[in-house]
């Protein structure tokens, strides 16, 4: 009876160490998706008031978990009875984000706020529907990113058996989802940290010029992950399409790759916005037809 149980124990244990090994793994080469998926979480996550930002971010973290309890049986089920699916999911996905990229450049260079528009903006950050609507789409981006983590983790551990597929998967989406708003809820809260220590050390000293170093660094972060989230979009989407479309594998093989991905990023965000302008053209001419 003891030998059974100990025996068991064996087991587990050999198992747990199979999973780190697989996680570890699976960990490195999600790595660059993972920097990607931090910055263009950071930058969706950020401006709200202060006493939103937790708030707001605890609701996004809720919804990237949902996400993943949703896409990692779908993942393991495609798998095993459909594989061609999770190529065209991926690829799908691939124009979501491209489209999301190219769109934030377009409104940038062609629709620039006048300064009265600019001033009602930061007034409306407080208000509950554009909050929902930035966490909804948080949530999307985070979904597609989801998606590619987790196919990314499987491709790592499709030999072993499916309870180290299972335990694998799992882990590197707890790390990633942990790890990913931590570290963006460590940034929004720069600000707070600075004023307590300004605070605390009655405006003099080395804290007194950390503090402020932290309040003055803080906007700064936010337009560089801006910035960078707009680009990681771009090169995830093109690296999407590089790695699961056949003929776009094999050209402009003498290109640096992420030059080769931003710009194939670029391109297929172009013609999902123009897929998706002429779509509401028709529709708002069918409607003053009818």
């Amino acid at each position: 009876m003891a030998s059974g149980f100990f025996a068991i124990l064996d087991d587990i244990a050999a198992l747990m160490d199979d999973v780190a090994v697989s996680a570890k793994l699976a960990t490195k080469k999600t790595a660059g998706i993972l920097g990607d998926d931090l910055a263009v979480n950071a930058e969706k996550s950020t401006g709200f008031v202060s006493s939103r930002e937790i708030p707001v971010l605890w609701a996004i973290t809720k919804g990237s978990f949902i996400n993943k309890l949703i896409i990692i049986p779908i993942a393991l089920l495609l798998n095993i009875f459909l594989p061609t699916a999770i190529i065209v999911i991926l690829i799908l996905g691939g124009f979501y984000l491209a489209f999301e990229g190219v769109e934030k450049i377009v409104e940038y260079f062609f629709h620039k706020k006048q300064p009265a528009q600019q001033a009602a903006v930061g007034e409306i950050k407080n208000d509950a529907a554009l909050e929902k609507t930035k966490i909804k789409s948080a949530v999307t981006t985070d979904f597609i990113l989801s998606v590619e983590i987790v196919i990314i983790a499987l491709s790592t551990v499709l030999n072993n058996s499916l309870s180290i597929q299972i335990l694998t998967i799992s882990v590197v989406s707890i790390l990633a989802t942990v790890g990913v708003y931590g570290i963006v809820a460590l940034v929004v809260r720069m600000d707070d940290l600075g004023f307590k220590l300004i605070e605390k050390s009655k405006k003099k000293g080395f804290l007194n010029t950390l503090g402020l170093l932290l309040v003055r660094t803080l906007p700064v972060i936010i337009k560089l992950f801006s910035v960078v989230g707009t680009i990681a979009l771009l090169l995830v989407s093109g690296g999407i399409f590089a790695h699961n479309i056949d003929y776009l594998h094999h050209i402009l093989p003498k290109w640096p790759t992420i030059i080769k991905e931003f710009t194939f990023g670029v391109l297929g965000g172009l013609l999902a916005l123009a897929l998706v302008s002429a779509v509401k053209i028709i529709l708002s001419l069918f409607r003053k037809n009818t």
